[in-house]
């Protein structure tokens, strides 16, 4: 019989609020957190608005000597399992050997570390090397980074970074689904942290041309999927960690039950590294993939926690995609694109949709997607614009889409 997992604790840093309760007042109220970047000087870029998380105290959770030697991301990923293993009631500090050694942590991320090495690269190369760190190489490697969090908490079991672009957080929530059902672990660490916000890295998307040059004197109206004034994204940063469980495990212990993960999809388009195929349909595939292994038909599909970029490309594809896996239904279903209030998170953004699926699910309410002032002809569903929406979710669809051709979805079940 496969086993099934189950989310029992949440823990979040995002832009828009440092901890779940935070985070869902203002997902379910329409709060961005998108605004002028502050960390660096961006007066010479065409692009100088991000989701970045200003009033978080990355010293409270990294001691401030080992702070030069990590990525930003590391604390990030920290603070959101740290609160993750508290909510869901487990209590680290007095784990056995062998109890550590049940645990795994899979984390998605599309940059990593990306912006140390940055930081890393800056001083080789203005003569400051003697302040870069001397572990440049293993911290700026992808792995290490779910490495700090394993040796933070003491778990001893398997140890995994998962970096598909845009779907990372996404397929690492899928891994972590199918190594619960294949009876390898009991219990995971699994969510998503990215923290793409440095000069190099905001020039590249600028080269690009992707980001949003719009909305500098107007930041929280930066982002704007599915608005037929759309013009780019708006980068971000952020940590969604949760602990994923086997159901039976969990009930032992008696803990919160707050979702199933039930269906994981992904395909590829095999199409080009960064645009999409027009016809939707490796898109619409994953998502029919997902609902496929969770026995969920689109007439049981209560809600969609959109990729919606608000890009012009992506937000039309997906609008066809969605189209392809619902049939008729979805003129029906109604949807939302969390990115419209925080920002785009790069490769935690699967996990960022998670969080807020899973905070719809037990609130009754549909976080609303922020800033559609004129609906786009081509993108014609139901997003859900602001205020929100009261509804009762027991099966929902959260989507995503990455660079390189990547497509993942996953289907939530509500549980009690």
């Amino acid at each position: 019989m496969v086993k099934r997992a189950v989310i029992t604790g949440i823990g979040v840093v995002s832009p828009n609020g440092i901890g779940k309760d935070d985070f869902c007042r203002a997902i379910l109220a329409g709060k961005s957190g998108v605004k002028r970047i502050t960390r660096f000087d961006v007066s010479d870029l065409p692009v100088q608005i991000a989701g970045e998380i200003t009033d978080f105290n990355e010293l409270a959770w990294i001691d401030a000597r080992e702070r030069k030697h990590v990525s930003r991301a590391v604390p990030l990923a920290i603070a959101a399992s740290t609160e993750a293993l508290g909510d869901a009631g487990i209590d680290w500090d007095s784990m056995s050997l062998s109890e550590r050694r049940d645990i795994g942590v899979m984390l998605g991320s599309g940059g990593g570390a990306q912006e140390f090495s940055e930081e890393q690269y800056r001083h080789y190369f203005q003569g400051t090397v003697k302040q870069a760190s001397l572990f440049s190489i293993p911290s700026g490697t992808m792995g290490t980074l779910s490495s700090e969090v394993s040796m933070r908490f003491g778990f001893r079991g398997f140890s995994h970074v998962f970096t598909t672009g845009c779907t990372s957080s996404t397929d690492a929530l899928g891994y972590a689904l199918r190594q619960i059902q294949f009876g390898s672990l009991p219990a995971m660490l699994v969510g998503g942290v990215d923290t793409p916000l440095a000069p190099g890295i905001m020039k590249g998307f600028c080269l690009m041309k992707i980001m949003t040059p719009s909305w500098n004197q107007d930041p929280e109206r930066g982002s704007r999927p599915f608005s037929q004034d759309r013009d780019g994204f708006v980068v971000a940063e952020g940590s969604w960690m949760f602990v994923l469980e086997e159901y039976e495990h969990a009930r032992a212990r008696g803990a919160r039950i707050y979702a199933e993960i039930a269906g994981y999809g992904s395909t590829c388009e095999a199409f080009h590294r960064v645009r999409l195929a027009e016809c939707g349909e490796e898109p619409a595939r994953a998502i029919q993939l997902a609902m496929q292994e969770a026995g969920v038909s689109a007439e049981n599909v209560d809600y969609v926690n959109l990729h919606g970029t608000s890009t012009q490309l992506n937000d039309r594809i997906e609008t066809r995609a969605l189209k392809l896996a619902l049939g008729d239904r979805a003129i029906s279903t109604p949807m939302s694109a969390l990115k419209s209030q925080i920002g785009h998170p790069q490769g935690a953004c699967g996990a960022a949709g998670v969080a807020a699926t899973v905070i719809a699910m037990h609130h009754g309410e549909i976080p609303p997607t922020i800033n559609l002032d004129n609906p786009d002809p081509e993108c014609d569903l139901d997003y859900v614009p602001q205020p929100g929406r009261k509804a009762q979710i027991e099966h929902a669809v959260c989507n995503c889409i990455a660079f390189g051709s990547k497509n993942s979805a996953l289907v939530l079940r509500r549980i009690g």
